[in-house]
């Protein structure tokens, strides 16, 4: 139950952040919901693939679907209310990518995958839906701009895999690794921690 709550809490989060992108980009609510639903799904979807999942996991679970839907209706109704909260696209991505790590992580470990490979798949989980919704909306993903993106996920996915050697329940490293991976966002950015740009100013 804990790892379905947080697989449904991240479909959330990241349902909201592609609604938020869609409307900055003032496209019709079928538009909205397009975007909302591959930046959800997304990045489960290609994860799916990658492990011989099929049918991919949303089609399985219907539900999964509905509460787009419901979460995308919401949104466009309260929307003035969601931009109160500042910032609110980054909260909400960051959110998502914290959860959806740990998702994909724990898919790669019952698929019987290296640690490596599972941060691999958890990463690829929290990150390919935000490439795809930036993509369809005409931007550079935020995955391949200064910010740091995917690295926290790797980082949250070694806090996750150095706790577990540890003898205490699970939900503990699980939980930690997810807050892991939203602080150290949320620190990057608010103290503009970026990797090294390799491009030269030639002026």
């Amino acid at each position: 139950m804990f790892y379905f709550i947080i697989d449904i809490l991240g479909t959330i989060a990241f349902a909201i952040s592609g609604v938020l992108v869609a409307m900055d980009k003032k496209l019709d609510v079928f538009g909205v919901l397009i975007i909302a639903f591959v930046t959800a799904v997304g990045g489960g979807t290609l994860r799916d693939l990658l492990i011989g999942i099929r049918p991919v996991g949303w089609l399985n679970t219907p539900m999964h679907l509905l509460i787009i839907v419901i979460t995308v209706l919401l949104a466009i109704l309260f929307v003035k209310q969601l931009k109160y909260v500042r910032k609110s696209l980054f909260l909400f991505d960051t959110i998502g990518i914290g959860l959806y790590t740990m998702v994909g992580i724990e898919k790669g470990l019952a698929a019987d995958l290296s640690p490596v490979m599972c941060i691999a798949l958890g990463t690829i989980t929290a990150c390919f839906g935000g490439v795809i919704r930036d993509i369809l909306c005409n931007e550079i993903p935020v995955i391949f701009r200064k910010e740091i993106y995917a690295t926290v996920c790797i980082l949250g996915g070694l806090v996750y895999f150095l706790l577990i050697q540890f003898p205490i329940d699970n939900t503990i490293p699980y939980s930690l690794a997810i807050l892991t991976i939203i602080i150290m966002r949320v620190l990057a950015v608010r103290f503009k921690i970026s990797l090294p740009n390799i491009y030269r100013d030639n002026n």
